[in-house]
């Protein structure tokens, strides 16, 4: 497994360096926005890479867009390490597409233990071959190998993170879905955000949807529901 670490404060990115390899992993080490880009595109692709929200060229934020506007490191898992730790910084982090956050200062330990922890995440992900790429419920359709969505003929703009939520929804048709269960679920953390995170993005997603947005039900101090069975109009 090889991990990129994209990090300027040398010292922490050697330290990280040395506990990796520790651990059995191959690491490859890049100190600024541009030169972490570029590792991106040599073979072999990295497993997961761990970035620095404050880099001295590029901010982290931008650095994760591009990275999930690539086909090749779309699907690459992304740990945001930063001294922030405001819950904004953490939502803006998780809305351009970072699978998991770690604040500094952090321990070592708690950052190997995310790495294997989305390592898993991510393999499982990749050997289930029991759903469906494709998924259709009413006027809604969703591709999950291509990353794309639908309503009726209209592709939606969602980012990677209202996409795994509507994923999570769509594969659970009828079933409860609580706020906590959602932010370990979708978010990939034991509720480090707070529940109105949720909140807000599902509204958001449901904006994106339009009319398919009521497929979304919302069960008062409970969480959320997608609906079972689209209405007789839509199926």
């Amino acid at each position: 497994m090889l991990v990129l670490v994209i990090e300027d404060e040398v010292d922490l990115a050697t330290t990280v360096e040395y506990n990796l390899r520790a651990e059995g992993f191959e690491v490859r080490l890049a100190h600024t926005g541009k030169q972490g880009l570029a590792a991106t595109a040599q073979d072999p692709l990295p497993d997961l890479i761990v970035l620095d929200l404050m880099l001295p060229d590029l901010s982290g934020t931008e650095i994760c867009r591009r990275l999930r506007d690539q086909e090749r490191t779309r699907n690459v898992p992304v740990i945001m390490c930063t001294a922030k730790g405001e819950e904004i910084d953490r939502v803006v982090g998780f809305e351009v597409g970072a699978d998991d956050y770690v604040v500094k200062p952090f321990s070592v330990r708690e950052l190997m233990l995310r790495i294997r922890a989305l390592l898993r995440r991510a393999d499982a992900s990749r050997r289930d071959d029991t759903e469906p790429s494709l998924m259709r419920f009413g006027r809604l359709r969703l591709d999950r190998d291509g990353h794309r969505a639908w309503v009726d003929e209209s592709e939606l703009s969602l980012t990677a993170l209202e996409f795994r939520l509507l994923h999570a929804f769509m594969s659970r048709k009828g079933r409860v879905q609580s706020r906590d269960a959602l932010l370990s679920d979708v978010w990939g953390i034991e509720a480090d955000i707070t529940t109105r995170t949720v909140d807000t993005h599902v509204k958001r997603l449901r904006e994106k949807l339009g009319e398919a947005g009521q497929y979304i039900e919302t069960l008062r101090g409970v969480g959320y529901r997608f609906k079972d069975q689209p209405d007789e109009a839509d199926a």
